[in-house]
């Protein structure tokens, strides 16, 4: 993925920030996002439940 960028600068030209388009930085985003969940699955030692388990679990949730 090609990252299209533009930079902004100070006063001595140094720069300061990177500016991103928004679909651009969206594509990150969720990269990221996904990235973060599948660390947070991998590392999850919880119980696993058994299909009717969470089937209880489930119904027991309050759907607002």
């Amino acid at each position: 993925m090609e990252i299209k960028r533009q930079y902004i600068v100070n006063e001595d030209s140094q720069r300061v920030a990177v500016q991103l388009d928004i679909h651009t930085f969206e594509k990150i985003e969720n990269v990221l996002e996904n990235y973060a969940l599948v660390q947070l699955i991998n590392t999850d030692d919880t119980e696993t439940l058994s299909i009717e388990e969470a089937k209880k679990y489930y119904a027991g949730l309050d759907k607002a």
